[in-house]
């Protein structure tokens, strides 16, 4: 594993958490959204909407990076990863023998990468097995988060690979809703507290 690669935690920590969108929040890019959280601390959190695709393939991006799509993943959606730098791509994967130049190991089961080297290996077919293609992230100030979880506008559990990478993306905010034994369907918009 190169240098590139960093690992932390955090006592009170989301990282490595679902957020799963409440009825409530509306807003085009986070409505009904499942968002992987990657980073989150003092500073603030950062992470990568898993099911909301853009009308996008793997194979359009590559071609506009001028890489010839040879492999698997050329007709793969690439998911809006959130409002942030919707012009730069970033790879959730599990972990593969080969290194990356700017890759965060969020977890033992769960890397992202932001390099342009990965999409050259996923073009060549050389990439990581499970990977999801993202344009742009999800990010919130210092506390920017925690005010929204206090106003009730996202649900939070402990992410599953098995989510991100095998379940297909319209599925995902059923199965990790299912996980905590919720019905998305069935719960309101209005926001209440005791």
């Amino acid at each position: 594993m190169n240098d590139a690669v960093a690992r932390s935690s955090t006592g009170d920590s989301l990282r490595d958490h679902f957020l799963l969108a409440m009825p409530s929040l509306t807003d085009a890019i986070f409505a009904n959204s499942v968002t992987y959280l990657c980073e989150h601390n003092e500073h603030g959190a950062m992470g990568i909407v898993i099911n909301q695709p853009l009308d996008l393939c793997v194979e359009e991006v590559l071609e506009h990076l001028n890489l010839s799509a040879a492999g698997r993943l050329q007709k793969t959606p690439v998911m809006a990863g959130g409002p942030v730098h919707m012009d730069r791509g970033f790879v959730l994967h599990r972990p593969a023998p080969r290194d990356w130049e700017a890759t965060l190991a969020v977890t033992d089961e769960i890397w992202l990468t932001t390099s342009r080297d990965i999409l050259e290996s996923i073009a060549a077919d050389e990439g990581p097995e499970d990977c999801l293609v993202a344009l742009g992230y999800a990010g919130w100030s210092a506390g920017q988060l925690e005010s929204e979880l206090s106003d009730n506008s996202w649900l939070t559990l402990p992410a599953d690979s098995g989510i991100i990478f095998d379940t297909p993306f319209h599925l995902r905010m059923s199965a990790a809703a299912a996980r905590l034994g919720v019905d998305m369907n069935l719960l309101s918009g209005e926001a209440g507290h005791a």
